[in-house]
């Protein structure tokens, strides 16, 4: 099912352009697992775009990860934002999020399954160029991207902000097609371990990658529902939120010449 509604107009390219962003929600499955994501779009554009695969970091599908579809979308991507966990599951707070997230860290291959159900939907999207493909991941999200051009899906590069980078199944050499990105928090200790064993996976495999860390920066730093106490191990920083956009919008535009 599909239930159409509009954002209001946004001015981007200029004042005489406008980028008319519609949105939708589109139920699927993957398997028996009924699934919701959320897919945006530039209904002033024609001719097939690229398309970017937006997947929600551990609390679930909500807002925030529609939100970053909205804004790539008004880039002139198409995008969908997965579902990961199903239809109308959200985490009520963080352990309960530990506990959803858990099941696909401990799974790699339903991760990469569930992920690929999302992949499917994108490509079936008649305004989408089926060869110009991305995926960009936050947190729980930036992994499962990871994890998506480990097992070679046909991407031309993926975006992982502040993920957990190791893997049990490290991509073999010369297995790595996609351009990889991650975007890390200088001092994020849930992930930072993980960086030595990222480094040598990608140099093992011949990768075409990039890690660019940001001073200061925490966990889940472009997530303004962080908070604002780094202590806490988890908050937003709006200077590497914009210096990380930044070089996203960059990748990408690289990423489809």
């Amino acid at each position: 099912m599909i239930k159409w509604r509009w954002l209001l107009a946004l001015t981007i390219w200029g004042a005489n352009a406008r980028a008319e962003i519609k949105t939708s929600l589109i139920d699927y499955k993957d398997g028996k697992t009924a699934l919701q994501g959320y897919l945006a779009y530039d209904d002033a554009l024609s001719g097939a775009r690229p398309g970017v695969l937006v997947v929600h970091e551990w609390k679930g599908h909500g807002d925030y990860v529609r939100r970053r579809a909205d804004q790539l979308a008004a880039q002139g991507y198409v995008v969908f934002a997965l579902d990961m966990y199903g239809k109308g599951v959200f985490a009520k707070d963080h352990a309960e999020a530990a506990g959803l997230s858990g099941v696909y860290f401990k799974d790699r291959s339903l991760m990469r399954h569930r992920a690929q159900a999302g992949l499917r939907i994108l490509q079936s999207q008649p305004r989408v160029d089926r060869k110009r493909l991305a995926a960009v991941g936050y947190c729980f999200g930036g992994t499962t991207v990871l994890e998506m051009a480990r097992a070679g899906m046909p991407l031309k590069g993926v975006a992982c902000f502040h993920g957990n980078l190791t893997t049990p199944t490290p991509a073999r050499p010369g297995g790595l097609k996609a351009k990889i990105i991650v975007y890390q928090g200088a001092d994020d200790q849930w992930t930072a371990g993980g960086i030595p064993e990222f480094e040598a996976e990608m140099k093992a495999a011949k990768a075409d990658w990039k890690l660019e860390s940001y001073p200061g920066a925490v966990h889940s730093f472009t997530v303004k529902e962080a908070g604002d106490n780094p202590a806490s191990g988890m908050a937003y920083n709006a200077e590497a939120d914009r210096r990380s956009w930044e070089s996203l919008t960059a990748f990408l535009t690289g990423l489809f010449k």
